[in-house]
């Protein structure tokens, strides 16, 4: 897993790469990295396992965060998060 944490004038992205790890790793390790994310902050998803485009979708419903971009090319899903308020 690498982490790349870049800051665009007031806010914070954040790619996780969860490349090759297996259903349930990847919605744990987007679980835990939102928890560490600043409301408005953007957290970038990319990963490969076919069951992340279900799971993932599926714990932004639980947390309130938003998914603002999915997409799958070649093999590759990407997940684009902004950081919900708290709760």
């Amino acid at each position: 897993m690498r982490i790349k944490v870049t800051h665009d004038w007031m806010m914070a992205q954040t790619t996780l790469n969860l490349r090759g790890l297996k259903c349930p790793l990847p919605a744990l390790k987007t679980r835990k990295a939102l928890t560490r994310l600043s409301a408005g902050d953007q957290l970038v998803i990319e990963c490969t396992d076919p069951l992340s485009a279900i799971d993932i979708p599926n714990l932004l419903r639980e947390t309130g965060d938003v998914l603002e971009e999915s997409r799958q090319d070649a093999g590759l899903l990407v997940f684009r998060i902004r950081k919900g308020p708290p709760a």
